[in-house]
């Protein structure tokens, strides 16, 4: 009686330990049926207390967490492909990922990032592709403005975004076509009124100062994703800390027609050797941008390809730009990418148009923090324009351009330490 016992708890705690070591897959290569939610589980996940790792550039850079029947259940709600495996198959995975023969490495995603998005009130989700992106991968954040990033409420997130703000002050340079535009109307009573609320002679010196604020706060550790214009119109507003670049129509008084010789490229993060574009009547910031007749407007031949990076040595760049495809098609915007002659010696190029020196995707450090710039408004709508309907994404589950975003989300989960190597 006493053996039978002995027997049934040897079994029970046998499958009890097979049980243990059984790990939930998540694959990120052409078989996953929902690559955006897939972020999203990744990211619940971490929200629950579990771990995950991060399988860099196996089966596309694929999840693997501890088996968990909460885990099975929020990926069949979700409608994300997974895997059972069990321990010796979970065992072999670490193996192949950490080999020194293969391009691949382990990342642990230890904790959900905490992440802010700026937005002016009012701004619709489907203004911003991120908060698309979040909000379809069901990824938790909050919406930050001027008063909040001056009160100094940055330091209690680890990732912010950007996204088609302008911090020069000149309301996206949409005066020549749209100044009657009830929506233009009520944007720039919006900024004026917050700027004088918080003590600001003018909205270009209330973006001045929330632009310092937020590279302060990525100097102190803070993670910045920006796109479209909140990327060149960000670094020109550090650029001109002490030049009038508005013309009347935007602060009342006329710009410093020396301004391009003034600029202070010392205090950019990503872009340097620029020129602004004065004449209020044109549609760019600088020439920073690679401009839509560039393009050529044809959707069919607007490509970019993603750098392959050493997993093991360079992890940041390598996580960035997972994906299971290289190449991309490109997509407009008021930003739609960057001369490469016009980008700082130390930042990284992870994305251009081959060919050309249209740069689509850069990464690059700044303090104890990082940054990751991507031109385009839109990686589903080639051509946004104001007015357009939102991108549906669950017609687009498996967007290349919409993982990179994503990538960034959960990128300030990994370990610190192993950022570092």
């Amino acid at each position: 009686m006493f053996g039978n016992i002995i027997q049934i708890l040897f079994f029970v705690l046998l499958a009890s330990n097979s049980l243990w070591s059984q790990k939930i897959l998540i694959p990120m290569d052409l078989t996953q049926t929902d690559h955006l939610k897939s972020y999203g589980l990744a990211y619940w996940t971490l929200k629950q207390g579990q771990t995950v790792d991060w399988l860099l550039n196996y089966r596309g850079g694929s999840f693997m967490t501890d088996y968990n029947p909460l885990v099975e259940t929020e990926a069949r709600l979700r409608g994300v492909s997974f895997e059972i495996v069990d321990g010796a198959t979970a065992s072999q995975i670490y193996s192949t990922v950490q080999s020194p023969d293969n391009n691949m490495e382990l990342i642990h995603l230890e904790k959900a990032p905490k992440i802010a998005v700026y937005a002016t009130p009012g701004t619709q989700p489907w203004d911003d592709a991120v908060l698309l992106a979040l909000n379809y991968a069901g990824i938790d954040h909050d919406i930050l403005w001027d008063e909040e990033v001056l009160q100094g409420k940055l330091s209690q997130y680890e990732w912010l975004h950007l996204h088609h703000e302008d911090f020069t002050g000149q309301y996206g340079k949409f005066w020549a076509s749209y100044s009657n535009a009830p929506w233009y109307i009520e944007q720039v009573t919006i900024n004026e009124a917050m700027a004088k609320k918080l003590g600001f002679a003018k909205v270009s010196e209330m973006k001045r100062a929330v632009a310092l604020r937020i590279r302060e706060y990525v100097a102190n550790g803070g993670f910045l994703f920006a796109m479209c214009s909140a990327t060149d119109t960000y670094d020109i507003a550090l650029a001109a800390q002490n030049v009038d670049i508005c013309e009347s129509m935007f602060d009342g008084d006329p710009a410093d027609p020396n301004a391009n010789s003034k600029l202070d490229y010392s205090q950019t993060l990503a872009f340097e050797n620029f020129k602004l574009v004065m004449d209020p009547f044109i549609y760019e910031f600088s020439d920073i941008d690679c401009p839509p007749d560039v393009f050529n407007l044809n959707p069919e031949s607007d490509y970019f390809t993603l750098f392959e990076f050493s997993a093991k040595f360079d992890p940041v760049p390598t996580m960035l730009t997972q994906n299971h495809v290289n190449v991309i098609k490109g997509f407009l915007g008021q930003t739609t990418a960057f001369h490469l002659d016009k980008i700082k010696k130390g930042v990284t190029i992870m994305g251009i148009r081959e060919g050309t020196d249209n740069v689509k995707y850069l990464h690059g450090n700044y303090g104890r923090g990082m940054f990751t710039f991507y031109g385009g408004h839109d990686p589903e709508d080639y051509q946004h324009a104001v007015g357009d309907p939102p991108t549906d994404l669950s017609l687009h589950k498996n967007s290349p351009g919409y993982r990179l975003i994503l990538n960034n989300v959960l990128f300030p989960a990994a370990k610190k330490k192993k950022l570092k190597t």
